[in-house]
């Protein structure tokens, strides 16, 4: 194997996955972004030549069958496909529309792992993806690896377990061709817990700010998860009212960013204390020790939201070196058990060649309270993928249909309310 270890990643963002996995030894063939103020923050950090530009399931920005094994551009076997695809789908703040959102771009990415092949897959997510009610949507996933001979696994990692001071959990979805999977292992979180306070106080008290010392007393834990919002929502605040109420407690003030920290004499009548840099909330992202050495350019608003959608780059350092350990196969094969199982109601609907009746489907999912849970999971179903019903002998019966993400299809939905909506989306 060759010892340069190269990436695609797409929907890359500012940089913070890049970071994290040119910190684990990848080189980056090609970085996939939409966002133009993220883009010039890639070149500044990145060649600039394997930065492409645009909507990362446009084949003119970048040609998955390019960077697969029959390529005719001379390119080696791919040894990771990365990215982050847009979080709006499935987060809880938001109407977890799924598969019907023009943003879903998950479906669509694990469609080129069977055009491009690469030795490796990591893609990450909201938590919100985690949740029953995308159950079916992971199966689905799950099962299309499978069918393209990888071993994949879902794992929820918090960024407190890697050294990042906030609540920031992050769902990770890792496929190895199976020659490698049994030599990865999860990367272990840490018990310890960076705080607020001890990321960045220094920076806060730059210009000898008198009350410091108190303010770090209320800043002795983690913060809420950072939310960078976007151009269709959010501004540059650090979240929604729970999260301010939570930064209130920590001593911050989180309606808008400060350009400077505190002035010696400053006071903060009437409000929390202080707002924070950009500087200050990049630390807070995980920008910070051996993660320092990166630039972000444009204005600051622009800055913040490049910042707060970011992976925090120690999170993508950590599962990207359980990768490269995994393709070196430096440890011993680990055997270990990989949970495929998130919902046998869709998987007993995928492979059935007729309807299926409500008891039928209840008896073979072995489902503990019966029709009612049945019930619930066809309709969360239902969001993502055409379910098919009638009734046969006084009985409703069910077919699976169709999944109504979009995968590459021409005539999806999608293409057009991405035109429309191409200026607010990021």
């Amino acid at each position: 194997m060759s010892e340069t270890f190269e990436v695609i990643e797409i929907c890359a963002g500012a940089g913070g996955q890049a970071y994290g996995l040119e910190k684990a030894g990848f080189t980056h063939r090609l970085a996939v972004e939409l966002d133009h103020n993220a883009c010039t923050t890639l070149r500044a950090n990145l060649p600039e030549e394997v930065v492409a530009e645009g909507d990362v399931a446009d084949p003119e920005v970048w040609n998955p069958a390019d960077h697969g094994p029959d390529n005719d551009l001379g390119n080696r076997e791919l040894d990771l496909l990365a990215g982050g695809v847009p979080c709006p789908p499935f987060t809880i703040a938001g109407k977890q529309l799924g598969a019907n959102d023009e943003r879903d771009l998950f479906a669509w990415a694990v469609e080129q792992v069977a055009v491009v092949r690469p030795r490796a897959v990591m893609l990450e997510n909201v938590r919100g993806l985690s949740m029953p009610r995308f159950a079916g949507y992971r199966q689905h996933v799950l099962d299309r690896l499978t069918s393209f001979g990888y071993v994949a696994e879902w794992r929820l990692l918090h960024a407190a377990g890697f050294g990042v001071p906030q609540l920031r959990p992050r769902f990770v979805l890792v496929a190895l061709q199976a020659e490698y999977a049994d030599y990865f292992e999860w990367p272990e979180e840490s018990e310890h817990e960076t705080t607020v306070a001890e990321a960045i106080s220094d920076l806060l008290g730059k210009h000898g700010w008198k009350d410091l010392e108190d303010w770090k007393k209320k800043a002795n834990k983690i913060a809420p998860t950072i939310v960078g919002g976007s151009k269709k929502h959010g501004g540059a605040d650090l979240g929604p009212t729970r999260a301010k109420r939570a930064w209130a407690e920590l001593g911050v003030d989180a309606l808008g960013l400060a350009n400077d920290a505190p002035m010696p004499d400053d006071k903060f009548e009437g409000k929390p204390g202080p707002k924070l840099t950009n500087e200050m909330v990049a630390r807070i992202q995980g920008w910070f020790g051996e993660f320092s050495d990166w630039t972000f350019t444009g204005r600051k608003t622009s800055n913040y939201r490049q910042i707060g959608n970011a992976f925090p780059p120690p999170m993508a350092y950590a599962v990207g070196q359980a990768i490269m350990r995994a393709l070196k196969k430096e440890s011993v094969a680990s055997n270990r058990q990989v949970d495929q199982e998130h919902d046998p109601v869709y998987r007993i609907l995928r492979d059935a060649k007729d309807f299926l009746s409500a008891d039928q489907l209840v008896q073979q999912a072995e489902l503990p309270l019966g029709i009612p849970e049945l019930e619930k999971r066809i309709s969360m179903l239902r969001h993502d993928f055409h379910v098919v019903t009638k009734k046969r002998d006084n009985t409703i019966v069910y077919k699976l249909g169709e999944f109504k993400a979009f995968i590459g299809q021409e005539d999806h939905s999608r293409h057009d309310v991405f035109l429309k909506n191409r200026a607010k989306i990021s």
